[in-house]
């Protein structure tokens, strides 16, 4: 199991690939080269036709967001793909369509599908034990298609699986965040809600982390308002207003113009005429999906408690499309049933409503009978980022009234089509849409405003122009990725497959069980052999001695930052040309050295790309804690405990996860032909993914939060025993099964 040649491949001594490697390297740095833009947006349905836009919490502005600006990009001379990266859903309760494994959007523009976790339509708060997988079937992706210029994460959960994408290719990363998971939590505990509740429900730890880790990787955060960078970004630590655009959304004026002179009413506008005893009066029109966050219950209570405005307007509140109410998620169906009791409450029948379903053609319809009736639309959403819903209104020329938070507060400066309101203030709710129902030469006013306003501030090519005039100054100063070339296949010789596990109580602690496990590795010739340890190469090359292992034909030290090959140790120069990005060890130690509770560990455990400490949990800060110190102090770095006295401050390139990508990238090597073996929090990335995990019955508490990820095995045995178990839970000898590739929920998603 030599692999003497990795050493001559790694230092670049081959001359074939030289010609090849330099025009690849001028193509990605020529400014005037065609770009491919790989867009992630995982959650919710995602179609490029008839979007079922309100379906569900998930399947909101979002969506249309990214397939407008998959669009607009596309058709930049500049730009050759697009790519809008979602996942793929095989699933009775939605259509057909979403299963597609691809799927056009536009000239130069494609859906792609990736296959991650159940098949089955889930909402976003259940993707994340999923992400890891959906990072690995990108890389497969990437390997086949090519690797794209930029990588672009919308919301959080793309946002994770962009930059850890990014940070493992060396490709730029920009993230949008749409809305952020501090400030939507701020907004509702203002109504008191229990945070513990809150958590179970949003998953706002995991949700905040993750944009985190975007903002900490992102060269770029895309957002929509000023008002976003300054009160929503700056709650985090990893804020750097130098990175932050403010690139306004657009709007497709194609389909959003006033109602000409041709116009005529359209059918959806029988639909709402059901529901009204006096169809003639103007509308209050709102248009959003049934989310708390959307206050669409407190909408419907100041109508009801307003006999001015029952008097002078109808109010109409499309609330996404349903067939049967009790098929909603319950948080819908709690918002629709209280806007409904609400209804009944203030005896407002004959004055409301609110139709069951619509088609994507009736949306700017809807705007065209409101605007043709001289109405109002109104958007009392608590926190709204974009407000793509007030931009459509204000294309047809519809006044609106919207929230004071976010997006509305810069299309108001913009436009000067509108009122801005407290989304907890009926009284000034009440007034502003009085104020537009009753003042004419007002309404005329505003319309004209909003028809030119959103032509000049919020066509989608002006966002596109912006977008990629900033994109090409971040590739003009961007490296070229160091796996830029095509990764090699099956230079890892002699073997199809395999182990890689931990050293320290994973294989040690049980002499006999790791006899056994010596003897099966030597021999099985087709089974490679990996070591991964959070120990110097030298203490973890003595240990190996010492214990009579195999020579590795992998070593992976130093908790995830050293990469080695073979008996010669050849060193992975490519990872190593990877692994410094952003490395500052001075001010690491000038940030926790003093820290009570944390203790710096002797020199003979320290190493360049790794600084640890002992750490005494009773005195100590929290690791959530120590993150924040040194994101505040400017430091971009992975935090990680161990057995729980053991940490360990890595760069942000390092660890096991990407250590372990970069070589099954690199050597072209399949995830399921791998097993990987550990018992602490060093070795929680590489368990994680299409890798196959086992996780020996000695494991530190750090490791049990993965016991219901897929592909993650819990044995019962310790030690080397429990690897061995491992091995033959998934037959790895033979013909591998993956008895634990869907691990689903023990509650039904939606």
């Amino acid at each position: 199991m030599s692999v003497e040649t990795t050493e001559e491949l790694d230092a670049g001594s081959s001359k074939v690939h030289d010609s090849t490697q330099k025009q690849q390297d001028m193509r990605l740095l020529d400014s005037d080269s065609p770009l491919k833009i790989s867009l992630i947006s995982l959650h919710g349905l995602i179609r490029a036709q008839d979007c079922e836009l309100g379906r569900d919490a998930d399947t909101g502005g979002q969506v249309k967001y990214v397939l407008e600006l998959a669009r607009e990009l596309a058709k930049h001379p500049n730009v050759s793909d697009v790519e809008v990266l979602t996942r793929q859903i095989i699933d009775s309760r939605v259509s057909e369509d979403y299963a597609r494994l691809e799927e056009p959007i536009s000239e130069n523009a494609k859906i792609v599908r990736i296959p991650f976790g159940p098949k089955r339509y889930l909402r976003k708060e259940a993707l994340w034990p999923y992400i890891e997988m959906f990072i690995d079937q990108t890389l497969v992706h990437f390997r086949r298609s090519g690797l794209p210029s930029i990588i672009h994460g919308h919301y959080a959960d793309a946002g994770l699986a962009g930059a850890q994408l990014a940070r493992l290719l060396h490709i730029p990363f920009i993230f949008t965040g749409h809305s952020l998971g501090r400030v939507k939590k701020q907004r509702l505990l203002l109504g008191k809600s229990d945070p513990e509740s809150l958590e179970r429900k949003y998953r706002f730890r995991l949700r905040t982390e993750a944009e985190e880790i975007a903002l900490e990787t992102a060269a770029m955060v895309v957002t929509s308002t000023s008002q976003e960078v300054h009160d929503q970004y700056e709650l985090y630590d990893h804020y750097v207003p130098g990175r932050m655009e403010v690139i306004p959304p657009g709007v497709d004026l194609t389909s959003f113009s006033p109602p000409g002179p041709e116009w005529s009413t359209p059918p959806i506008a029988g639909e709402i005429e059901r529901f009204l005893n006096d169809s003639s009066k103007p509308m209050i029109l709102t248009m959003a999906r049934p989310d708390e966050r959307k206050n669409l219950e407190k909408l419907a209570e100041v109508y009801g408690q307003s006999e001015q405005l029952q008097e002078l307007a109808n109010l109409v509140m499309v609330m996404g499309t349903r067939d049967d109410l009790r098929e909603l998620p319950k948080s819908q169906r709690q918002v629709i049933q209280n806007v409904i009791y609400l209804i009944d409450k203030y005896d407002l029948y004959g004055k409301v409503a609110y139709p069951k379903s619509h088609v994507p053609r009736d949306i700017a319809d809807l705007y065209r009978v409101a605007t043709h009736g001289r109405g109002v639309f109104i958007n009392p959403a608590l926190t709204e980022p974009f407000g793509l819903t007030l931009l459509e209104a204000g294309a047809t020329g519809l006044p609106i009234v919207a929230t004071n938070d976010g997006g509305p507060r810069d299309i108001i400066a913009n436009c000067n089509n509108g009122l801005l309101i407290d989304p907890l203030d009926g009284e000034a709710i009440e007034k502003a849409l009085l104020r537009v129902l009753t003042e004419p030469e007002q309404w005329d006013q505003w319309s004209r405003a909003g028809i030119e306003g959103t032509r000049e501030h919020y066509s989608w090519k002006h966002h596109a122009d912006r977008y990629l005039r900033d994109l090409d100054d971040i590739l003009t100063h961007a490296t070229t990725p160091t796996l830029v070339e095509r990764p090699r296949e099956r230079r890892l010789p002699e073997f199809d497959r395999l182990i890689i596990t931990d050293l320290d109580n994973t294989l040690t602690g049980d002499p006999e069980a790791l006899a056994d496990f010596n003897e099966m590795i030597r021999e099985h010739e087709h089974v490679g052999f990996g070591i991964a340890t959070g120990r110097r190469l030298d203490s973890a090359m003595e240990l190996i001695e010492e214990l009579g292992l195999p020579t590795p034909d992998l070593i992976d030290t130093d908790a995830g930052t050293q990469l080695h090959y073979g008996e010669s140790l050849a060193p992975d120069l490519s990872w190593r040309k990877q692994i410094g990005y952003a490395w500052n060890p001075q001010i690491i130690h000038r940030t926790l050295d003093e820290i009570p509770g944390l203790f710096l560990q002797k020199n003979i455990h320290q190493s360049e790309f790794k600084i640890s400490y002992e750490i005494d949990q009773q005195l100590a800060p929290s690791t959530a804690k120590i993150k924040k110190l040194l994101r505040e102090a400017g430091v971009r770095a992975k935090v990680v405990l161990s057995l729980g006295m053991y940490l360990d401050i890595i760069p942000v390139r390092g660890g096991s996860d990407l250590s372990l990508r970069h070589v099954l990238w690199k050597w072209g090597f399949s995830p399921e032909n791998v097993l990987v073996a550990g018992d602490s929090g060093n070795d929680a990335g590489m368990l994680l993914g299409r890798t196959l995990g086992v996780v020996v019955g000695n494991y530190s508490p750090e490791l049990e939060r993965l016991r219901r990820r897929p592909r993650v095995y819990f044995a019962k045995a310790p030690h080397a025993r429990g690897i061995l178990e491992g091995i033959e839970y998934y037959q790895f000898l033979n013909n591998i099964v993956i008895p634990n590739d869907r691990i689903e929920s023990t509650s039904k998603e939606r």
